[in-house]
């Protein structure tokens, strides 16, 4: 089967085994195939000899996190995004392989419907209430009722996203005030860019990834800075140009900024604390800004002045959220997040920072007290909410 790979990017890999500390799967099971170079190692299997698409190795590409740790800890440079992008899309496009169930696309596919996002969200919430969720499903307790978001102006765009504008509203109203606070007004984006498509996109599913993605654009017209609070969409937005391939989607993802980013560019321009105390945090680097954007020092750079910083001593290996990794593969995710508790209990630290929705919640789910860095820097600059 042709998995529409380069094959000199397949080449790439010389089996050095430098990215296996850096992969969560192989850490928590020790099984090659379950490796990055063991993945590499099926997919020239399939594509340069000839061997068959079975249930085995379906499985080793779908329990891939897609951390890419690998990718920086590579002295080689192998592409091993692009390659697994590119296997799961080929396997997607032949049903069937095996790959992503009815019922995942369909799931995947509603992101892009805010209104049944909303729902599911409440419907959760009072499932939760009623004790009638089950325990596995790693979710932390999420609101019920949340505030409606208002437009402040129009100097930057507000991502809001699908699930996070859902459970974590929270975040978006620190966003906007601390915007605020430095005198830029925000515009927020209609149910068009319900969804950035970064999970479709993730599953191989890349023409419901384009879809959402055209959506998404037409949301946030004209020249004005995106500015986006969550890692994954943001890498996700950043990648328009080259999902899409048109002159329009490259000039939409030369718009988008991670917070941080944004923020720390601008650090001049914000408040300061509001108190000599500072909080103490362990910083948790999500996947999609560390190894993606490449933007975990920003995050370090705006909360200096607010908070003191506990690095983890895990070297910035995933929490197992991944998305709707820790969903679908609920034991290897759980596995991977004890390694990640581990860590931030050595740190000694009670407070822990990350920037993406989906490590925050699925950290919350085991108990651990986690906030966005701009909340952070929002309670700062306020005195916070509960006095932190």
């Amino acid at each position: 089967m042709n998995l529409g790979i380069d094959e000199d990017e397949l080449a790439s890999c010389v089996n050095c085994g430098l990215c296996l500390p850096h992969c969560p799967t192989f850490r928590v099971t020790g099984a090659e195939p379950l490796s990055p170079r063991g993945r590499i190692s099926a997919m020239r299997g399939v594509q340069v000899d000839g061997e068959v698409v079975d249930g085995a190795f379906v499985e080793v590409i779908e329990t891939c996190v897609q951390c890419l740790g690998c990718e920086t800890a590579c002295p080689s440079g192998v592409p091993f995004g692009a390659l697994m992008g590119a296997t799961r899309a080929s396997l997607a496009s032949k049903r069937r392989s095996g790959h992503q169930s009815r019922l995942t696309r369909a799931a995947l596919g509603l992101l892009g419907a805010h209104g049944a996002v909303l729902a599911g969200a409440r419907a959760l919430a009072l499932g939760q209430r009623l004790r009638v969720v089950p325990r596995r499903v790693p979710l932390p307790l999420l609101p019920l009722r949340q505030e409606r978001l208002r437009s402040t102006g129009s100097d930057v765009w507000l991502f809001t996203g699908c699930v996070m504008d859902a459970v974590q509203r929270d975040i978006h109203q620190a966003s906007i005030r601390v915007l605020d606070r430095m005198g830029l007004g925000v515009s927020l984006p209609g149910n068009e860019a319900s969804c950035c498509g970064a999970l479709s996109e993730h599953a191989g599913l890349t023409d419901q990834a384009r879809r959402m993605a055209s959506g998404v654009m037409k949301a946030m017209p004209g020249e004005s800075p995106i500015v986006v609070n969550s890692a994954g969409c943001g890498a996700a937005l950043k990648n328009y140009g080259q999902l899409l391939a048109t002159g329009e989607a490259e000039r939409f993802s030369a718009r988008v900024h991670d917070i941080c980013e944004f923020l720390a560019q601008r650090k001049t321009a914000l408040p300061p604390p509001s108190s000599a105390r500072r909080t103490t945090v362990a910083v948790q680097d999500p996947c999609h800004l560390r190894h993606v954007q490449k933007l975990h020092e920003s995050v370090r750079a705006v909360l200096q002045p607010y908070a003191r910083l506990i690095e983890l001593d895990d070297e910035g290996l995933c929490c197992g959220a991944g998305g709707s990794f820790s969903i679908l593969h609920a034991d290897l995710a759980v596995a991977v997040r004890e390694l990640k508790l581990r860590a931030i209990e050595r740190s000694g630290a009670a407070l822990v920072v990350s920037a993406n929705p989906g490590c925050s919640l699925f950290l919350q789910a085991a108990g651990v007290d986690v906030v966005h860095p701009v909340q952070l820097i929002d309670w700062a600059i306020s005195g916070g909410p509960d006095g932190r």
